[in-house]
């Protein structure tokens, strides 16, 4: 095997979760290439044993997707056949389905495409690969790598990952130990209120810890609003490369099912997720560092996918004591602070 592609065109969150299926094939290639959506690019970037990273938005993944275009469609054909693909992996969520890009990546000439299908593939994989049961999403990309051929090599232990060393930010976090939390998600319904996360805040910072409370640049408004005159706030003041070192010199990130909260355990930083129920946790948890979820995980919303809270006062979240959430980032940062002694 030398030269593979590696697809996962969603969220930022999804492309770091496939950081081990990405370092298996790369233990096995002489050069990988990730393709993202524009969404998830910047984690690709951030991800070892990537040599390239390719963007593309795919109609039938990206959440505010293009029309379809012989134009479009065909431009992206011709840039997969310049690279000359010996094989292929499309990584997608259980809900996705791998086939239309295997379909552009036939046409671009590449011989053999690897994917996780529930549907009848014809002639448009050679590997569909079965995953049985609910295991982590980390898990299920890389059963596929592994489906191919591709193990990861010794020593790795398989956990998210960075490239490293990450950007200095000592002027941005300031001097002594601090916890961050992270509000918002991409979605509303992944969200706690801005005012449910100022209470938190201020619980956390009336518990002795000092806060800085992270967003992007169109997250300014909540960041403001959740930081308030207790914490630090670093909305949109962050590069994602950034954003990766502030979390990872956190003793502990609090933050709802949202990629920043992927990006704190690829840095391996301890998690508190006040995770919603409309996805399962079982999947999309903090990966492979010291985690509590936190959050009703048998709310009526329970595995609907919305994107809205379907249920009046968004319970599964906002009935989160925020003293509990205190409790869960004692518990997590107590064995670092044994250890220092």
């Amino acid at each position: 095997m030398t030269r593979v592609l590696v697809a996962r065109q969603d969220n930022l969150g999804d492309v770091l979760l496939a950081g081990p299926c990405v370092r298996a094939v790369a233990a096995h290639a002489s050069h990988v290439t990730l393709l993202t959506g524009p969404h998830g690019r910047a984690a690709g970037e951030l991800l070892p044993g990537v040599d390239e990273v390719l963007t593309w938005r795919a109609p039938w993944i990206d959440p505010d997707p293009p029309p379809v275009t012989a134009a479009d469609t065909g431009a992206f054909v011709e840039l997969a056949r310049s690279r000359r693909f010996d094989r292929a992996l499309v990584l997608t969520s259980f809900h996705q389905s791998p086939l239309p890009l295997a379909l552009l990546l036939r046409q671009a000439g590449v011989p053999w495409i690897g994917a996780i299908s529930e549907d009848y593939p014809g002639s448009l994989l050679d590997l569909r690969h079965h995953v049985d049961g609910d295991p982590p999403e980390p898990e299920r990309m890389l059963s596929l790598a592994e489906a191919a051929g591709c193990t990861l090599p010794p020593g790795d232990d398989g956990a998210l990952a960075l490239r490293r060393p990450l950007p200095e930010v000592t002027e941005l976090t300031g001097g002594g130990p601090y916890v961050v939390v992270h509000p918002a998600a991409s979605v509303p319904a992944r969200q706690p209120s801005s005012a449910w996360s100022h209470r938190l805040v201020r619980a956390l910072v009336a518990d002795g810890h000092r806060v800085l409370v992270t967003g992007a640049p169109a997250e300014r408004h909540l960041t403001r609003a959740v930081a308030g005159t207790s914490a630090v706030d670093l909305g949109g003041r962050t590069s994602l490369p950034e954003l990766a070192a502030v979390l990872s010199g956190a003793r502990a990130v609090v933050a709802p099912n949202t990629g920043p909260a992927h990006l704190a355990a690829a840095a391996g930083t301890p998690v508190v997720s006040l995770f919603a129920p409309v996805v399962p946790s079982a999947r999309w948890a903090p990966y492979g560092v010291p985690a509590v979820v936190l959050g009703d995980q048998h709310a009526p919303c329970r595995d609907s996918r919305a994107r809205v809270c379907p249920v009046p006062g968004h319970p599964c979240l906002e009935e989160i004591d925020p003293a509990d959430v205190c409790r869960a980032v004692t518990a997590l940062i107590q064995p670092a602070a044994i250890s220092q002694r």
